[in-house]
């Protein structure tokens, strides 16, 4: 890729960034927003569960020991933190290692002062508070911290040796923007991922079909345990990977097995599925065959005694000395990987209580929502003969695919002036649109991921298949529009944190109490709210949501009460007309 690839890449970024909250480049919420970006891709490639942003920044008199993040997710049942730290504004240039180690410092710093009880100084409506408390709260169970860098500039390192903060292992991931542009352009949702097996697994090959084959193997529960640790959501397959990752507690049944009766866990657990892309394995010592690499694992089936496991592991890596699992590894080709691996995890999963919207990510309705997305346009402004469409990404990095295959200069102009970046948006931005709208913002405030799997259940969910139509998605952008408008007022009032649950509540509010006065026909034509609706959001967010929000009962965790149906009916109980 050229370096002028790479620099338009970069304004992309920030474009994006800018485009949900019209700030510039540096601002707390541009900071917000551009880890919102780049932790969308880094949770679709599995590198990351989550990521809340909560951008912070503390310098000292000397210089040592200051604080830089922006933002934070505990992951892995609370075993792990992950701080997502940047560098930014470097339009593809490079950044010396004395940089990189400084970003990393800064991050670490903080990491040791939540620990000691740095929200003890900061006030409770400081937009870092809940960041601070959670990780402070958090710290007893923690087995490991990651700190992630994202850059718009180039690293010359590939790796950062791991170190120690406050006896914890702490390991680094270096993404610069080369590396986010192979991910964003790949057309697939995640990096490769090699696994060298030392020792190799025993195996037993089984003839398949055509487009794929198997391997029988038992694999030791320390080693799978191992590679959660390592890789953790790059392992569970992408289309139930919120659903598997949610069932993270140690598992009764898997626990006292390991306690009582290690050796015979093969016998008593049903084991793992799996898929790979590719498996080196030859014979070995006997003939038996045995497999030193795995390419692209993914678990199918079995996320729940993976991660029971592994949460055993971190306590005690003795454990599960005695434990094997037996595993079956799907050998699948790239031609045809989506659509199988997809049909193994509703097969391997029927005995389980997924549903079967938890497979539709590629379904009809997402690829109806795709076809829609390129051939409606938006009503020209009066005067005006231009017209744009509102870009829907079905498969996260799918705008820069696009983008890519047309040529450098006319064409890419073209394409960037009919499909905005400001009017794009991806499965997690539909759910949560859809959600707020039907009053569930404490729904929305559980985060993107667990948002979408709510709404692929609960709405999208059912015996007959949903396939929007032409008013179906007009009025799903007439969704995004208030939402979006909503929050850029909000914003504006420079109210401190809280903002993406203020302006939730806010527009659950409104169309809670207004429903019969929204219009979204007249909004999808106008591409803007009403009058009526712009001039009451920043008296609802002042003087009803945020005070209810903020005045969490029994000094509750403002962050972890919004996320509770209780937060939705005390605000919605309010006295609050137009």
């Amino acid at each position: 890729m050229s370096e002028s690839d790479l620099r338009d890449f970069a304004e992309d970024l920030h474009e994006t960034a800018r485009a949900s909250f019209g700030e510039s480049t540096g601002t707390p919420y541009f900071n917000d927003s551009f880890t919102e970006t780049v932790g969308g891709y880094l949770v679709e490639d599995g590198a990351l569960e989550g990521v809340e942003p909560c951008y912070f920044r503390k310098e000292t008199d000397t210089g040592r020991g200051a604080m830089e993040v922006f933002g934070y997710f505990i992951g892995r049942g609370g075993s792990v933190l992950d701080i997502v730290t940047a560098d930014l504004n470097r339009k593809a240039e490079v950044i010396r290692k004395a940089e990189v180690q400084r970003a990393l410092r800064r991050a670490r710093s903080f990491v040791d002062r939540c620990r000691r009880g740095i929200h003890l100084d900061l006030a409770e409506t400081d937009r870092a508070h809940p960041m601070a408390l959670a990780i402070h709260n958090a710290w007893p169970e923690l087995s490991k911290v990651r700190i992630f860098l994202v850059t718009d500039g180039r690293v010359t390192v590939d790796a950062w040796d791991e170190e120690e903060v406050a006896g914890l292992r702490c390991t680094y991931e270096l993404w610069d923007i080369a590396r986010l542009h192979r991910l964003a352009s790949s057309g697939r949702p995640e990096e490769d991922t090699v696994i060298h097996l030392d020792p190799p697994l025993a195996c037993l090959p089984v003839p398949g079909d055509d487009d794929y084959s198997c391997l029988l193997t038992a694999i030791p529960g320390d080693v799978i345990a191992k590679l959660y640790d390592e890789y953790g959501a790059k392992l569970l397959q992408r289309n139930v990977r919120a659903y598997l990752q949610a069932r993270t507690k140690v598992n009764k049944g898997i626990g006292e097995t390991v306690r009582n009766t290690p050796g015979r866990f093969l016998a008593y657990n049903n084991g793992v599925s799996a898929t790979a892309s590719a498996v080196v394995a030859a014979p070995g010592n006997g003939g038996v065959h045995e497999i030193s690499q795995l390419v692209n694992l993914q678990i199918v089936n079995g996320g729940q005694t993976t991660a029971s496991l592994h949460n055993m592991w971190t306590r005690d890596p003795r454990s599960l000395d005695g434990v094997s699992v037996s595993m079956k590894i799907t050998v699948v080709g790239g031609d045809v990987l989506d659509q199988l691996v997809s049909e193994i995890s509703r097969c391997a999963n029927s005995q389980n209580a997924i549903k079967e919207a938890d497979f539709q990510a590629n379904g009809p309705f997402h690829v109806a929502l795709e076809r829609l997305s390129r051939s409606e346009w938006v009503p020209a402004r009066e005067g005006r003969t231009a017209q744009s469409r509102w870009y829907y990404e079905r498969v996260r990095g799918q705008y820069q695919v696009d983008l890519s295959r047309r040529d450098r200069g006319k064409q890419q102009r073209e394409f960037r002036a009919e499909n905005p970046i400001a009017q794009k948006f991806g499965k997690t931005d539909l759910a949560k649109y859809d959600l707020a709208f039907i009053g569930r913002p404490h729904d929305v405030s559980l985060g993107a991921e667990k948002c979408f799997q709510i709404w692929t259940s609960d709405v999208l969910g059912g015996e007959a298949p949903v396939v929007p139509d032409r008013q179906h998605f007009q009025h799903l952008v007439a969704k995004a529009i208030i939402f979006g408008r909503t929050r850029k007022i909000i914003q504006s009032m420079k109210l401190g944190g809280y903002l993406g649950p203020t302006a939730t509540y806010v527009m659950s509010l409104v169309v809670d109490r207004c429903a019969d006065r929204i219009d979204l026909d007249e909004i999808w034509r106008t591409q803007d709210l009403p009058a009526w609706l712009r001039e009451a959001v920043p008296s609802l967010a002042n003087d009803v949501v945020r005070p209810l929000l903020v005045d969490a009962p029994a000094a509750a965790n403002v962050t972890e009460w919004c996320k509770k149906e209780a937060c939705w009916d005390r605000v919605r109980a309010s006295a609050w007309l137009l």
